[in-house]
């Protein structure tokens, strides 16, 4: 048997690839020929992930990674053998209207490019049933859930940056986010949060945000415009762009707490990375966090920023709350060990076993 995957980007320290990089690597622990295809690939990837046009034109199944419309779509359609649907999510349009056109004209192709493989696929599985119960409502009609395999090691096992770690460890609490500075991400109700931190809880605190900050300038210079509106010091504001996997570590391991307000998330995976490095979460309970958090943290809604600064305050100086919120956490992340990937792969293999459906 052979089961390819196919993702449009390959990209190094990239969730879905390298979701996609463990799976294949569970179906050839099971004996299964599987390789993976990119249209783009990193060059430090590059023999590991094949260019997508060595792709075989007819294997047993192929999964296809779908997060954004790509040149994929329509031969995955056209397919022979069982076709597997995997959904990371599209950020709905709105969310980029005010500040990129194109992103926002990209992200409504893209889920009118979704929608078009409806009748088309013989599994449809998002990667929380957030995602799954979109595909069903876009007229999917056999879906399932199959969930990103984060690799937790990279935070875990990754060795010490002693220099970071001492630049970070000072006076200040630090506050963190990590993931792109987008607008669904609502990172202006962090500055919001941080005023209001600042004036009821403490005024010696730090935000800092990991993660590329150059998809949507207008929009990151709108969060940067707030703070000096706001009067706050620049310094108190670290906007650190990509960075490698230890410097992530560190800053998940200095992190006095990990706050999420996002309002539109698919899964995200820089939750279970807060929990597996032992940092306590605060989140706004919106689409799927919940969902990935399954209880854990502290979660709130609606979102009453002043109420959230209270809570954070109570993450971070009472040590009875920290402590609970960090056992909850604990119990909840070992949800996502290796052998969660092991049990999904051999659920997906019976899924197959079972055939295709007719079209």
């Amino acid at each position: 048997m052979r089961i390819d995957q196919w993702v449009p980007a390959a990209h190094t320290g990239d969730a879905i690839g390298d979701s996609a990089r463990r799976v294949r690597a569970a179906l050839r622990d099971r004996g299964i020929a599987s390789d993976l295809y990119a249209l783009t690939i990193d060059e430090e990837l590059r023999g590991d992930v094949l260019p997508f046009g060595d792709a075989a034109p007819l294997v047993d199944a192929t999964i296809f990674h779908f997060a954004l419309p790509s040149p994929m779509t329509r031969p995955f359609a056209e397919l022979g053998g069982m076709r597997i649907l995997q959904y990371h999510n599209i950020t709905p349009s709105h969310f980029f209207a005010p500040y990129d056109r194109a992103l926002a004209r990209l992200a409504a192709l893209g889920r009118a490019e979704l929608a078009s493989l409806a009748g088309h696929v013989d599994l449809a599985l998002g990667d929380s049933d957030f995602n799954r119960q979109e595909l069903e409502a876009l007229g999917f009609d056999r879906t399932g859930v199959m969930p990103i395999a984060v690799d937790l090691r990279r935070i875990t096992d990754a060795p010490r940056r002693v220099a970071l770690e001492e630049a970070l460890d000072d006076e200040l609490t630090n506050v963190l986010f990590v993931g792109r500075v987008a607008p669904n991400k609502r990172l202006e109700d962090h500055v919001r949060l941080a005023e209001h931190y600042k004036r009821y809880v403490d005024a010696e605190c730090r935000f800092i945000f990991v993660g590329r900050y150059d998809l949507v300038p207008r929009y990151h210079a709108m969060v940067r415009a707030l703070i000096v509106r706001y009067r706050m010091l620049p310094d108190r504001f670290v906007f650190t762009g990509p960075v490698p996997d230890d410097d992530l570590a560190t800053y998940y391991r200095m992190a006095d707490a990990y706050v999420s307000l996002s309002e539109h998330e698919g899964f995200c995976v820089p939750l279970v990375e807060a929990m597996a490095a032992d940092v306590p979460v605060l989140a706004y309970a919106s689409t799927a966090i919940p969902e990935t958090l399954g209880g854990a943290g502290m979660q709130f809604a609606p979102k009453d920023l002043e109420y959230a600064a209270e809570l954070l305050g109570m993450l971070v100086y009472d040590d009875a709350v920290r402590a609970r919120v960090l056992e909850g956490q604990r119990r909840r992340v070992g949800a996502f060990g290796p052998e969660r990937i092991e049990r999904e792969v051999d659920i997906l293999l019976n899924r197959i076993a079972d055939g295709p459906r007719a079209h």
